[in-house]
């Protein structure tokens, strides 16, 4: 089954990939709904890198269990596309149900409103018998989540360091 979104976010294309490679933006665009604490040694990274990071994930301040975030920087396919995709596994808990997650954002300089951003995310994802009764949740999730990406859009900037504020 899958979830998708298409958004125009109001900041350049590049503040807009810089803020999905951040861990920061990542807890905020789920905030309040979902809590995300990092399982890895030294907590979160400044910047998503490729590989496993685990973590531990609450809803409403109740424990869903554990999932990897799986993240990958594939190739750019079409010119001024950047793609950022999460291919992680649910461990424990109700993450555990999830047998495909395969989430892809994709960040373009906005066709016809310069100086904005498109954004595309789609998630692809399998829990066996519980696809169909999982959707609507994670539908809802998602729409959230990108009101959430929305409203912080205009506020992400580079500092000298080339961190996301």
């Amino acid at each position: 089954m899958r979830v998708l979104l298409k958004l125009t976010l109001d900041c350049a294309p590049e503040a807009a990939w810089r803020a999905i490679q951040s861990p920061t933006v990542f807890r905020e665009a789920a905030i309040p709904v979902m809590k995300f604490r990092s399982l890895e040694p030294n907590g979160f990274p400044p910047r998503w890198e490729e590989g496993q990071h685990p973590v531990a994930i609450s809803l409403g301040g109740i424990p869903m269990g554990t999932q990897a975030i799986g993240i990958e920087l594939p190739e750019r396919r079409h010119d001024g596309v950047q793609i950022l995709r999460d291919n992680g596994t649910g461990l424990t808990g109700l993450n555990a149900v999830f047998d495909k997650w395969d989430h892809r954002m994709a960040i373009a300089a906005h066709p016809t409103e310069p100086g904005r951003t498109l954004y595309r995310d789609r998630l692809v994802f399998s829990a066996g018998a519980l696809s169909a009764a999982v959707w609507p949740s994670l539908w809802l999730l998602w729409q959230m989540r990108g009101a959430r990406l929305t409203a912080l859009a205009p506020s992400w900037s580079e500092d000298r360091t080339g961190q996301v504020s």
